[in-house]
Formats: C-alpha cells, structure tokens, sequence
C-alpha cells in the first residue's frame, strides 16, 4: 500500500543516552511524513487516528526502554492500526534476548499489525563500555541511516 496524503503516522520514540534512536527516528519520519514524540507526548487515545504507529528505543539491559515499554503496556487492546518496532544498540540483538519479537508480540497482543522491524548498531557507553570509551562508534552512520530510509520506504510502498 503507498502511503497517501492525509495518512498520519506517528514514531513513539525514546532516545536518551546519546540521540542515536532519535536520528533513526528522524530518518523514518522525513519518509514517512511523521510525526517523532516521547511516550509522554501522546496520549494512547490519540493512536486511534493513526493509519501507522512506530514504536522505538535504544536498548537497555537487553531490552527496550522502560518508558516505551510502560507506554506499551498501557495502550488498551482494541487498537486496530499497523505497526513497526525500531532499534539501536551497542551489540547485535542476541539469539536468547530476542528483544524486538517480544515487543512485537506485544503490540500483537494490543491488536497492532506489525509489518516490520529495524535494528542498527548505535553508540554505547553503558558500563563496562564506558570504561574503555564505549562501543559501536560513530553509529548510527551513514550507512545505518541509509538502511533505515529504505526501511521506511518498504514500509510507505
């Protein structure tokens, strides 16, 4: 389906440590024609008018933020909308913590179709990173930002 004028889509996104989730989302958004809010920006009810909701943060702990996630939890289960789950971290998604399919099925179980997920690496000072001046620098990258326009436009097309 190609995105028309008059579609609204939002980015529910929670960047904290170095704007790393914030570029990708901003990335997203100038495709998308969307809008790039904080949890506490929004108010669940104002999903129900979006024809496309994503829903991002770096990765803490092996997990979302706690904010997003909070955020998700809360949403009521008749939401009816499409979805997309994005991402950045200091390390690849690891093959026990997979951490973007559980936040899908989540949104699953809200009543979101999600068609798609992003991932990239993003610099990380989260100790014991911090002690050797961090991971994953420089990233996201040119190439990163790259990967998640095309995603953005798969998701438009």
């Amino acid at each position: 389906m190609k995105w028309r004028i008059g579609v609204k889509v939002v980015i529910v996104c929670v960047s904290v440590s170095h704007g790393n989730t914030e570029r990708v989302a901003e990335v997203m958004a100038g495709v998308l024609g969307a809008r790039v809010v904080s949890p506490e920006e929004i108010e669940p009810a104002d999903l129900d008018s979006c024809d496309l909701v994503g829903f991002g943060s770096g990765i803490f702990g092996m997990d979302f933020h706690p904010r997003l996630l909070r955020f998700v939890e809360a949403l009521p289960g008749e939401q009816r909308r499409k979805a997309f789950v994005f991402t950045t971290s200091g390390l690849p998604e690891p093959p026990f913590r997979r951490y973007l399919r559980r936040l899908a099925r989540l949104l699953g179980h809200k009543g979101f179709d999600v068609v798609g997920t992003f991932s990239c690496r993003g610099f990380d000072t989260w100790l014991p990173f911090r002690l050797v001046g961090g991971i994953s620098k420089n990233r996201p990258g040119t190439a990163d930002l790259d990967a998640a326009r095309r995603f953005a436009e798969r998701l438009a097309a």
